[in-house]
């Protein structure tokens, strides 16, 4: 059966394409197509820990199983958000 795949942030630099189309075989699940990503780009191995999964936009578990046409989503953790430093541009002004 046939799948889209879909990449984020540092996983699309490391595919190299923000797209894929993936063969797997019928009952796989998202743990496999991420294996089988793993096996043809082995530095994406590196976000197995913190990667998240979404099977047709719903978050999904690794062990969710997969069907002909479902697009799934691997999105590693980004950085940023609440806490970080905002650099300012523009002069100081000293009083």
């Amino acid at each position: 059966m046939r799948v889209s795949v879909r990449v984020f942030a540092r996983l699309r630099d490391i595919v190299g394409a923000a797209e894929l189309e993936r063969e797997v075989p019928a009952g796989a699940s998202v743990r496999r197509l991420w294996d089988g990503l793993v096996a043809e780009f082995p530095d994406a191995g590196a976000y197995a820990g913190s990667l998240s999964a979404a099977v047709n936009t719903e978050y999904a578990k690794m062990d969710t199983e997969l069907h002909n046409g479902d697009e799934v989503a691997f999105l590693p953790p980004v950085s940023g958000g609440e806490g970080v430093a905002t650099p300012r541009i523009g002069r100081c002004s000293t009083n």
